[in-house]
């Protein structure tokens, strides 16, 4: 099973956007909320090296902001 992660924060549209395009692909998905919590944020920022959000991390694979065709191909990869 494809393991996700999906670092965002409660303002932020697009990470909104990815968690709702994860559920309607079914895709189970861990969200953690960098905004509360700044171990998991680090740990975002030393995954992508980048501190904006959403971050998602799939099986490895890390996408940077709300790119479907990024999220497809990697979910693709991982089954």
């Amino acid at each position: 099973m494809v393991k996700v992660i999906v670092y965002s924060t409660a303002q932020c549209p697009y990470c909104t956007y990815a968690k709702d395009y994860l559920k309607e692909k079914n895709v189970d998905f861990e969200a953690i909320d960098v905004s509360a919590d700044e171990k998991k944020a680090q740990e975002m920022i030393d995954k992508s090296g980048q501190m904006g959000v959403p971050v998602l991390d799939i099986d490895g694979h890390i996408v940077v902001g709300f790119d479907k065709e990024k999220i497809n191909k990697y979910l693709e990869e991982s089954k």
